[in-house]
């Protein structure tokens, strides 16, 4: 039978007795419990704190998007649109300008997205038309941004979560609808439809240092045919 442990309290008043004499500061004692680990084989558990993301479900979208096309509200049904059809975050939304809009190719280029890099998203053929509609309007009203208010200021952060929570409580839902919400439903709905992660990877703007090497040799043109033939399924 082993023998019962000292408890915790008197050990560390014991090691401390010992230690005294040392003046230790943090570090050292960091280091000298470090090289103790070594000299009794404790290996440190590994602990993932990273939790899943919330996404929410098809019907919950459906619902949602029901409540936005109820009010007419075209601007906000393109924004929110954009959102759904190409994951992207909320500072790279706000920022795009409307030269950025490719209609040729169903493409938005984001400039100094995260982690200050820029890429290419792609938007189903079937929403260049409304796309296209809402860029016209900006353009005649002299704007440079592809959302601006009246005051000629592009939205902000702040205001385009306003807009998403108001039809959030319009369409009943018990959670908020974010941007970021929105932008997992796209990438996990993506996931579903059995489009490789490295596939997806290049216009969500995801890195790995794992998949790297492999994204590397992946252009957008080979992500865009995948998302262009599984697209026409999606819930909105």
């Amino acid at each position: 039978m082993n023998n019962p442990r000292t408890p915790a309290k008197k050990k560390a008043h014991e090691l401390a007795k010992y230690l005294r004499s040392e003046n230790p500061d943090y570090t050292y004692l960091k280091s000298v419990f470090r090289y103790l680990r070594t000299e009794l084989e404790i290996s440190v558990p590994k602990t993932s704190t990273k939790q899943l993301p919330d996404v929410p479900t098809e019907e919950e979208i459906q619902r949602y998007y029901e409540a936005v096309w109820h009010t007419r509200n075209v601007q906000d049904m393109v924004l929110i649109k954009t959102l759904l059809y190409t994951g992207v975050r909320v500072s790279e939304l706000i920022n795009i300008r409307l030269e950025d809009v490719d209609f040729a190719r169903c493409q938005i280029r984001i400039n100094q997205g995260k982690g200050s890099k820029d890429r290419i998203v792609p938007f189903p053929v079937g929403f260049k038309e409304v796309l296209a509609m809402h860029v016209d309007l900006m353009q005649r009203k002299d704007a440079t941004y592809l959302f601006e208010s009246s005051w000629k200021r592009k939205y902000s952060d702040r205001g385009v979560r306003k807009i998403l929570e108001k039809y959030a409580t319009a369409a009943g839902l018990n959670r908020t609808i974010s941007p970021h919400r929105l932008r997992h439903f796209l990438l996990t709905w993506l996931k579903k439809q059995g489009i490789d992660d490295a596939l997806i990877q290049p216009y969500s703007g995801h890195s790995s240092r794992q998949s790297l090497e492999v994204y590397s040799r992946l252009s957008i043109g080979e992500a865009q045919k995948e998302y262009d033939s599984v697209i026409s399924k999606f819930p909105v």
